[in-house]
């Protein structure tokens, strides 16, 4: 009788739990959904890009999967996408509050927090502030150079050896925005720097894992001592090593002459006292942290793949080499300005860009009122996944879409030009703000050290692997490269 009676109310529980797991009317269609579980047995957590494809071709450019019980939407192809966060990119510019990883910052920054007055100031904020530290003396171009001198020193150490540039290009890019946030740089063996990209690996690992995904899905879990809980240490690791910087800039810095990002934001914070202002100690270490992220992980694996592709296609290589060659001619460095004048680099960096696909699903979006998307009715509060893979490799966008060809990228005259397709820091109010510190970056260190160096494939390194690891952040897999000192620069 007892076991009837549990049995009985089991049922009862699970039919309540299928009902809550329903797509609402005119919701996008998709998989058969598993009480408490959703989809996720239908997808490999690992990595689900193969899955999302695989999907698509079932159910259309926008279909829905539930993880857990909360349902989200995947958008996929140009027109989907366009029509989400570019056309009615308020009704989809929310940040999604109940993830793993609004857990780990704490809702603070401004990556994910939410669509609303905070975002908006912090987000004018930022811009502001970058764009002031690209004028000046000390302008971002010469921040830039700064920094690529030590990693041609590095190379130079490395003349006709082969070396693995993975820890090289991380640290650059991590140094040129240390010294944007902190005014500081660091040698590329210093302890604090590796502790710093030690936490931010390990947690985007963490962060677009299995476990964070089951986190999501199952709240009963949240308090246990599973694997999840060390990216819960490492940004109270990273929280606590910004915040030594910010009482450092409070006993040293000088009002209205700021030295870096921290003394903006400092001014800023004094100036809005006591006004009710969403500014605070509290949000200034976050919104470093994500600054931090931002401006480092991309640009290293991009150039990172870029020159995975440029040793494996020596003829782009030496293409590159000769445009360089004729426009710096004369020239101590190249400027970000002579970008305009190298049509054929410009179409390598971008088509670089389109083929690292370095943030594959963007930032996770929400919607933020009741809204529309290709005939489908979504609800206020849905989580929206855009699939930037399915617009970077779209047929009928794209040349060459399935191929590294910088000709993605050049018109029948020679002309570089950028297909309305090129969105691989996505688009609408919601692109990534490292964005324009990227462009300035991939442009002047990969002239740079192409102006200088010549760079193949190690004879006996094998085939090479463009296969990438999946994560937050798409990742090439490690590899060696040679380098020697170009004859004629």
């Amino acid at each position: 009788m007892f076991l009837s009676v549990v049995l009985g109310w089991l049922c009862i529980f699970f039919i309540i739990l299928q009902l809550k797991s329903r797509r609402p009317k005119n919701f996008p269609p998709g998989p058969p959904i598993l009480p408490l579980l959703g989809n996720l047995l239908q997808l490999n957590l690992k990595n689900p890009l193969k899955d999302f494809e695989r999907l698509r071709k079932s159910y259309g450019d926008v279909y829905s999967i539930f993880i857990g019980r909360k349902p989200a939407v995947i958008i996929n192809g140009m027109k989907a996408i366009k029509e989400a966060i570019v056309t009615k990119a308020t009704d989809f510019a929310g940040r999604p509050q109940d993830l793993f990883i609004n857990n780990i910052t704490k809702r603070k920054g401004v990556i994910m927090v939410d669509y609303g007055s905070s975002w908006k100031e912090h987000r004018r904020f930022a811009l502001m502030t970058l764009r002031n530290f690209g004028l000046g003396k000390n302008s971002m171009e010469d921040r830039i150079h700064e920094e690529i001198k030590h990693v041609i020193g590095t190379l130079e150490k490395s003349i006709g050896k082969t070396m693995s540039p993975q820890v090289m290009f991380h640290n650059a890019a991590s140094n040129i925005i240390c010294q944007v946030l902190f005014a500081t740089r660091y040698e590329y063996d210093d302890a604090l720097i590796k502790l710093v990209v030690g936490c931010f690996t390990e947690n985007t690992k963490i962060t677009n894992g299995p476990w964070a995904m089951l986190y999501d899905a199952l709240p009963l879990i949240h308090y246990l001592p599973l694997p999840f809980r060390k990216a819960f240490k490492n940004a109270e690791t990273l929280e606590n090593l910004v915040l030594e910087f910010i009482r450092e800039h409070k006993r040293t810095r000088v009002p209205g002459e700021p030295r870096d990002f921290i003394d903006c934001y400092l001014d800023e914070l004094e100036k809005r006292d006591g006004n009710g202002s969403s500014f605070s100690d509290a949000q200034l270490i976050r919104y470093t942290l994500d600054l931090y992220f931002a401006g480092t992980d991309t640009t290293s694996n991009t150039l990172l793949t870029g020159f995975l592709y440029l040793i494996n296609y020596p003829h782009i290589q030496e293409r590159c080499q000769q445009e360089i060659d004729k426009v710096l001619e004369g020239k101590d460095r190249a400027s970000f300005e002579d970008r305009h004048n190298m049509p054929y680099m410009q179409a390598v960096i971008h088509e670089v860009q389109r083929v690292a696909n370095t943030v594959p699903l963007s930032v996770f979006h929400c919607t933020t009122r009741d809204t529309e998307l290709m005939g489908y009715s979504i609800p206020k509060g849905t989580m929206i996944i855009e699939n930037l893979t399915s617009v970077l490799n779209e047929e009928g966008q794209w040349k060459f879409p399935h191929e590294f060809n910088p000709e993605n990228f050049l018109n029948d005259q020679g002309e570089f030009v950028k297909p309305e397709a090129f969105m691989p820091f996505s688009a609408g109010p919601r692109m990534c703000l490292g964005e324009g510190l990227a462009r300035m970056e991939l442009f002047l260190i990969m002239v740079t050290l192409l102006r200088k160096f010549k760079f193949t494939w190690p004879e006996d390194a094998g085939e090479p692997d463009f296969t990438p690891v999946y994560g937050v952040t798409l990742t090439p897999k490690p590899y060696h490269m040679k380098v020697q000192l170009r004859t004629s620069q």
